[in-house]
């Protein structure tokens, strides 16, 4: 009797594990086809960018990657500047309005940096190439929003 238990609980666990792996599975699937492509792949992709262009645009990426880890890094810090505020704080303080203002400036400087960064991009594209890139922007902030 007790080796038709352990036959039982085996069968059980092993498909609730499989169960579990099929979800993951269809769900990440799922999620990528509902996610818009990057830019990235947009632009060195679907645009037959000419040589000219590549170069121009790793340059522009280049620039980007080299200043976006400070921008990012700066949010990181004001969002732990804000939640150590609350932390410390009984209510809606000036501490905490001071660090909220904090992260909406980062966060405003990390944007205004990337917009900058996406139309310095399109810069570089013909008008053709320019309407693929921007239906790309447009529905990736779409999906962003939800």
């Amino acid at each position: 009797m007790r080796a038709r238990w352990k036959s039982v609980t085996l069968t059980a666990v092993l498909a609730a594990l499989a169960s579990g792996a099929a979800t993951w599975a269809s769900a990440t699937l799922v999620m990528r086809e509902r996610q818009p492509p990057s830019l990235h792949s947009v632009v060195h992709e679907q645009l037959d960018l000419s040589a000219e262009q590549d170069r121009r645009l790793d340059a522009i990426e280049a620039r980007f990657a080299a200043r976006r880890p400070a921008l990012e890094a700066e949010v990181r810090t004001a969002n732990r500047e804000l939640a150590a505020a609350i932390a410390a704080s009984d209510g809606n303080t000036p501490q905490v309005q001071a660090a909220v203002d904090h992260f909406h400036a980062a966060m405003g400087d990390l944007q205004k940096a990337t917009i900058a960064h996406v139309f310095e991009m399109r810069s570089v594209l013909t008008p053709a190439q320019a309407e693929v890139f921007d239906a790309a922007v447009v529905d990736a902030l779409r999906a962003d929003a939800g």
